[in-house]
């Protein structure tokens, strides 16, 4: 080869290599640590946000208090990241090797784990007004979409029923749907979970009045004494 292009190439590979290693962001300490607030801020209040309007049927009290944490370490890393090429490829090996074992089950929990990214990501990237007013038009949406769907539940007089069978041999899903159906004015599956210690199964079902809820419980007494039964109100018996 070529001598000179034998120099040329060496030249390139080290300023390659001096780009990789050398282009570190300064981060200065008066931007940062206020949009880490306000990125902390912002996850705490869409936080009390999904307690309020939420309608999963985990606790949305324990979940939303991770929305902080989530929202500002996304921004904490896409901070460090955005202007080092090196540090970049650096995140995407270490998150191929991670493992999140924790499964989310309602597709609401994830929507809002991503709004908490999309803060945190939205701050680290300096886009604060943007963020700002893309998360007020998105919760001024779900509080009207909320508000719809409580008049409708209270218009149908719904509860979410939750049942729960931990014997070695739990009652089947259509045991436990024969047993509400002749008791219920509607009733419509939300979840089922088959773990080797038992079932659990959620329904949104609609009652007209009280002495139906205790034809529920005696009708799924008949079937174990031993099942779970819970009752969360979702809009209240008329």
């Amino acid at each position: 080869m070529d001598p000179v292009q034998e120099l040329r190439n060496a030249e390139s590979a080290t300023d390659l290599q001096r780009f990789l290693l050398g282009n570190t962001p300064d981060l200065p300490v008066w931007q940062f640590v206020p949009a880490l607030l306000a990125t902390g801020v912002l996850c705490w209040l869409l936080g009390l946000f999904y307690e309020r309007y939420g309608a999963s049927l985990s606790n949305r009290g324990s979940f939303s208090r991770n929305f902080p944490l989530v929202g500002m370490t996304t921004m904490l890393v896409i901070a460090i990241v955005k202007s080092s090429l090196a540090l970049s490829l650096g995140l995407v090996g270490a998150l191929s090797i991670v493992r999140f074992r924790t499964a989310i089950k309602e597709p609401e929990e994830l929507a809002y784990l991503f709004t908490c990214i999309g803060i945190g990501l939205g701050f680290g990237a300096n886009q604060w007004l943007v963020t700002t007013g893309a998360l007020a038009l998105m919760l001024g949406a779900l509080w009207v979409q909320a508000r719809l769907r409580r008049a409708e539940n209270d218009a149908s007089s719904n509860l979410f029923l939750t049942v729960t069978d931990r014997r070695a041999q739990p009652a089947t899903l259509a045991n436990i749907t024969d047993a509400l159906k002749p008791h219920c004015d509607a009733l419509d599956l939300r979840r089922f979970d088959e773990a080797s210690d038992g079932v659990e199964v959620a329904y949104l079902a609609r009652f007209s009045g009280y002495e139906k809820i205790d034809r529920v419980r005696a009708a799924l007494r008949a079937i174990a004494p031993t099942i779970n039964l819970t009752f969360i109100d979702q809009g209240g018996l008329q």
